[in-house]
């Protein structure tokens, strides 16, 4: 035993080796990162400096304050205790099987006026795998051009022809559709980038007249918008008029997983064709009991939401003082556009110097030198930490020549002045 001990005690591992990098793949990352310094570390314009505990963040989707909530906790730990993580398969295998995952499905159906839904395990796995599973090659997606990334990858998932049209702009899409034909429509109900609504009933005309289909998705909006939070596609009374409606249960819901929202008949055949849901595990057991919690609380405290909107009003009337262009933020986000990638840094730079953390967007998640900082509203936010973000924005005006910006000289033809001035 001794010396089993010794030879134990005193292994070590080998020395860590680096692969050297093929010059394939090596080229490849130094053409992605030609024009960012520090390349072997891959410094990337996403990194900035870390918030501290004072900090006002404006980063989380946490639009109604629920991730730390007790009823959620403690709605995951029962399940945990009850029976562990649950399955670790498939859910192409249980499908049919009456546990918690299809009784939420049902209730998710029941609030969104709709037959039936499917779990997914993601907002970006439900987008992907439902373009991936009702188009293909040969079939065309019209979609908005500030569509989220997550539909553009399941177009070439599929294999299928993206054609976009301008943002927010039916006349256009009608125009694509009279060019290359009917297809399937793929729209944002609230853009991530900019808060900004989509004029859903327009874009329903629009696809019923060609005989199009209709998906929309409701990440963004779903939980902040609608009867008990049940969308923007509800409020617009529209639910027997859209296809399809997906969403991501990161936001409003404050966890990890997604949804697919149409007839029975589309759900079945999703779950069966959708190669996210094939060939990923399932979301846990726990997970669920937390959305089932969520979902409560959403219905029990609509003052969430009612502080939710009140917070982007004023935070959204206060930047528009000062002169940033917000006008199209309808809705809990807002984008403000520097321009290029030196814009934005310098932009961020200034904003965390005062303790306010935004989220950077750039290309490809924005068009080339149109990068944004976004600030994302929650209700936990108060007047107080509101005032002290519009006079940190009032403060670096100037600094960062914010009156000079694209953005700023679009704004409705407008005289921009800070209030400092």
């Amino acid at each position: 035993m001794d010396c089993l001990h010794s030879s134990v005690s005193t292994s070590r591992r080998p020395l860590l080796q680096v692969p050297v990098d093929p010059p394939i793949l090596a080229e490849h990352i130094r053409r992605a990162y030609a024009n960012r310094e520090n390349l072997h570390r891959l410094d990337h314009l996403l990194n900035g400096s870390v918030p501290g505990p004072d900090s006002i963040q404006m980063r989380t989707n946490d639009y109604l304050g629920l991730a730390a909530h007790p009823r959620i906790i403690g709605a995951e730990i029962e399940a945990l205790e009850e029976g562990g993580h649950g399955d670790s398969l498939s859910r192409i295998f249980a499908h049919r099987r009456e546990d918690r995952h299809r009784a939420f499905e049902r209730r998710l159906a029941n609030l969104m006026g709709a037959e039936d839904s499917v779990l997914c395990n993601s907002g970006y796995c439900a987008n992907v795998g439902l373009i991936q599973a009702i188009a293909g090659p040969g079939s065309v997606v019209h979609i908005d051009m500030l569509a989220h990334a997550s539909l553009w990858e399941g177009i070439k998932s599929a294999g299928a022809t993206a054609r976009a049209f301008r943002h927010n702009d039916p006349a256009h899409l009608e125009r694509q559709i009279q060019t290359y034909g009917p297809g399937v429509i793929a729209i944002d109900a609230l853009y991530s980038t900019s808060g900004h609504k989509a004029p859903l009933a327009a874009f329903v005309e629009v696809a019923e007249r060609h005989g199009c289909v209709l998906v929309v998705d409701e990440t963004h909006s779903f939980g902040a918008h609608g009867t008990d939070g049940a969308g923007l596609v509800d409020a617009a009374g529209l639910t027997g008029r859209v296809h399809f409606r997906t969403l991501g249960l990161s936001k409003a819901v404050s966890s990890r997983g997604g949804a697919i929202v149409c007839s029975a008949r589309n759900a079945d055949f999703y779950r069966y064709e959708a190669m996210p849901m094939i060939f990923s595990t399932t979301v846990l057991a726990h997970e669920v009991a937390g959305f089932e919690a969520a979902l409560d609380i959403i219905r029990d405290e609509p003052w969430r939401r009612q502080r939710l909107h009140a917070n982007h009003t004023r935070l959204r009337d206060g930047l528009d003082a000062i002169g940033y262009n917000v006008d199209i933020s309808d809705s809990q986000i807002i984008g403000l556009e520097a321009g290029s990638d030196d814009a934005i840094i310098a932009f961020r730079d200034a904003v965390e110097r005062h303790g306010i953390f935004g989220s950077v967007f750039c290309a490809p998640a924005t068009p080339k030198n149109r990068a944004i900082l976004r600030f994302t509203v929650h209700c936990n936010l108060s007047e107080a930490d509101i005032a002290t973000v519009l006079a940190a924005l009032d403060s670096v005006w100037f600094e960062v020549g914010a009156g000079d910006w694209t953005s700023s000289r679009r704004r409705r033809g407008r005289t921009t002045l800070s209030l400092a001035a």
